[in-house]
């Protein structure tokens, strides 16, 4: 099958799963409406985070327990705005950096925010906080098997993402660049090809989108969602821009439903019949 057809192939595939579902994005059988995901670090302060959060129309926000502990009454005036908005919850493992650490880290989550979904990162090199291969596909099988819905933090390699996929992962979430650059979808190729091999899992791209029109090309592209924190807790105007994105996810989602037009080498002129008025054509 070559490229095109394949390509093809998981658009029809995704078109079908997504009008059965009536467009909703599927987390592990939970349908969203929204596919924008939103974290809640980095605001300016409490009141602005939780009008951009609105504002983005994020059903889910992700959340660290590193940061939050709410059995300790740790961060409490953040814990109680983050319960009054009534979001799904996603833990995440930020800072991990082994198996073990990302595995006690994931359990304690779950028990004190009552959700089997977990976000997984392990951090494989500090230069860039590029996700450890090895070590989440060994973390993934872990926490698959104790119950969890596993939500990996990887790269764009499409072999990290195959391994993912066989241990049983239904939604994975690869970067766009390097967490924190705003650098935006550095290998769209590697993406698409993600996208085209596994048409039937939700992916997710977390990290690296720094503006609204970085989403609106993951979205085209039949990537399912995004997850953004800095590019909206670090805007001039992060209420603002978490409604741009909000607006550029809806878009760029319709232009991929629309389906594009093929991209020519040539020029091809867009009306047909030139040097006549249509009046004169035969009909």
């Amino acid at each position: 099958m070559t490229l095109t057809a394949h390509k093809q192939t998981a658009i029809n595939a995704h078109t079908e799963l997504n009008t059965a579902n009536e467009d909703g994005l599927d987390i592990y059988g939970t349908l969203l409406s929204s596919r924008l995901f939103i974290g809640s670090a980095l605001y300016p302060s409490p009141q602005i985070m939780q009008q951009a959060i609105v504002a983005s129309g994020a059903q889910v926000v992700t959340l660290s327990l590193s940061r939050q502990n709410p059995a300790a009454s740790g961060g409490q005036a953040f814990w109680d705005i983050i319960k009054a908005l009534g979001l799904h919850l996603l833990p995440n493992t930020a800072g991990c950096h082994s198996v073990n650490e990302a595995v006690t880290m994931a359990q304690m989550s779950r028990e004190l925010f009552k959700t089997d979904w977990i976000k997984l990162e392990l951090v494989g090199d500090d230069y860039n906080l590029q996700p450890d291969p090895i070590d989440l596909v060994k973390a993934t099988e872990v926490l698959l098997k104790d119950g969890f819905k596993v939500l990996p933090y990887c790269t764009d390699d499409l072999v990290i993402a195959r391994h993912l996929v066989e241990l049983g992962c239904k939604v994975l979430m690869p970067w766009g660049s390097p967490i924190g650059t705003g650098k935006g979808l550095l290998n769209p190729y590697a993406l698409q090809a993600i996208r085209d091999r596994f048409p039937q899992i939700t992916l997710i791209v977390d990290s690296g989108i720094g503006l609204p029109s970085h989403a609106c090309q993951a979205l085209e592209m039949g990537l399912d969602a995004v997850l953004l924190n800095t590019a909206v807790a670090h805007a001039k105007e992060p209420v603002r821009m978490a409604t741009s994105f909000a607006q550029a996810v809806k878009s760029g989602r319709n232009g991929y439903l629309a389906g594009p037009m093929a991209q020519r080498n040539t020029a091809s002129p867009s009306t047909p019949t030139l040097g006549s008025p249509f009046w004169h054509h035969e009909v």
